[in-house]
């Protein structure tokens, strides 16, 4: 009987292919069966096995051969076994992310929005923003969540802070980035749907506000009171697509700045 086709890591484990899992449950189980005696035999330490919702059938089977669940999304779940009693199973995401801008206009207003979706009656005004999409840098994130929310475009100036939050949504930790940005419109179109208000509020009063929290005041002021660290790449380090760097203002080696 052959092996279930697999792929070695790196870190003495293998990952079933899913395209290679038989839909039938009895043939699985006997399959998998063989397959984690030779991979067992082989010195092997972790299975890590992707089961397509289509194939949802076969996941009592692997449970059954010590596969516990690790996490899942919207089209399938992942499961792991150990071969080995103390072989390491990194944990998978712990954290959310999101972004917030503090935008600024040439009159000294800041553009603030009040949530629809609030855990309390009384309105309370903070910064737009929201949370990154698989694969999106914080800058694209920043200025879309800005643009979804209040219509405003923006260009990204520095990010100058952030908050982590332990305890958050599903037991989840949070990241909260604040970034500085500039207006390059000022008409507002709300996102209705999310939003129940949305204004440019004039900085004096956002900080005067008893409907502003400590916290928001104190972000929009470090967003006033220092440079923050920019955007930067670094050359021949990867690919940009899956990096972003923030480095301090004026810190690019000197054959960068000629």
């Amino acid at each position: 009987m052959d092996v279930l086709p697999f792929t070695p890591d790196q870190f003495g484990g293998v990952t079933v292919e899913p395209a290679g899992l038989p839909a039938d449950a009895a043939v699985f189980a006997t399959a998998l069966a063989h397959s984690l005696e030779a991979w067992r035999a082989n010195g092997h330490r972790l299975v890590w096995l992707q089961v397509p919702i289509e194939h949802a059938p076969l996941i009592p089977v692997a449970t059954s051969h010590n596969f516990f669940f690790h996490h899942s999304d919207e089209t399938e779940l992942v499961l792991v076994c150990r071969l080995v009693e103390d072989a390491f199973v990194p944990a998978h995401a712990t954290h959310y992310i999101g972004v917030g801008g503090v935008c600024i206009n040439d009159a000294q207003e800041l553009l603030v929005v009040c949530e629809r979706h609030r855990r309390t009656s009384r309105p309370y005004y903070k910064l737009p923003g929201g949370a990154l999409q698989p694969g999106e840098h914080l800058v694209e994130a920043v200025l879309r969540e800005v643009f979804e929310e209040t219509g405003v475009k923006a260009r990204f100036e520095s990010l100058v802070c952030f908050r982590h939050w332990h305890g958050y949504r599903f037991g989840k930790s949070d990241i909260y980035f604040v970034c500085r940005l500039s207006p390059l419109s000022q008409d507002v179109t709300m996102q209705a749907e999310e939003i129940e208000e949305c204004f440019w509020m004039p900085v004096a009063e956002y900080f005067e506000s008893d409907l502003v929290s400590p916290f928001n005041k104190r972000i929009v002021r470090a967003a006033l009171s220092s440079h923050g660290v920019v955007p930067e790449w670094i050359d021949g380090y990867a690919d940009p697509a899956r990096y972003e760097f923030f480095m301090p203002h004026g810190t690019q080696p000197e054959e960068d700045q000629r």
